[in-house]
């Protein structure tokens, strides 16, 4: 079933724009970069999942089509910049990620359906939505990008795109499935956070 991109998704679609871009300012204002460093990793960790996927699957790149969607990255910059440190402190980076993670794979589902990707390939689109993003962000800034640890990420992007798809398939709306979705993923992912769960590394010894 190819889902038509509703408003409702689209609020979703801006929500996972506006917590990865607050991501994005959180890490620079803590590396205490200057305001304009804080609105462009704010605007590369919003858009960055969605440019890939729209270069992926032959669309215009949103963002260039949408003023409102910068607006929304240099806003949340702003928001960050201007208002008292103590309110970002804590793992809040590390929350508006997840946010972020599984709206945006939800979204980025949906996009690629909509323009007639198959379903495999629309569930990758949707991972790649919602944890380029955060790559971008952890890569500018020398951090050691959360793809690299076993702590759950891509999964949580993995169960938010696969339900998303899986409610589809079931005949349940657009709204439920698109909810459900990302508050399963951004569920996997804050257990994560919350409790460090992680998958299994390689073991060495399997090859002995």
């Amino acid at each position: 079933m190819i889902p038509d991109l509703t408003p409702f998704v689209g609020i979703i679609d801006l929500a996972g724009i506006g917590v990865f871009a607050l991501s994005g300012a959180l890490m620079a204002v803590r590396m205490r970069q200057t305001l304009v460093t804080a609105s462009f990793f704010a605007l590369l960790t919003g858009v960055g999942g969605g440019s890939v996927r729209d270069l992926l699957i032959g669309a215009p790149v949103f963002w260039v089509q949408d003023g409102a969607v910068a607006v929304v990255c240099i806003g949340m910059a702003l928001i960050v910049w201007f208002t008292p440190e103590r309110w970002w402190q804590g793992q809040l980076l590390e929350w508006a990620d997840a946010v972020g993670l599984a709206c945006y794979a939800v979204f980025g589902t949906a996009k690629a359906m909509a323009w007639g990707v198959p379903v495999v390939p629309a569930l990758l689109m949707g991972i790649i939505t919602g944890c380029v993003g955060g790559i971008i962000r952890d890569v500018l800034a020398g951090a050691p990008s959360i793809i690299m640890r076993p702590e759950i990420y891509v999964t949580a992007a993995a169960l938010a795109s696969s339900l998303y798809l899986l409610l589809l398939w079931l005949g349940a709306g657009t709204p439920i499935a698109a909810v459900t979705g990302a508050l399963a993923g951004f569920a996997l992912r804050g257990a994560a956070i919350r409790w460090h769960l992680g998958l299994p590394t390689y073991d060495q010894t399997h090859g002995a």
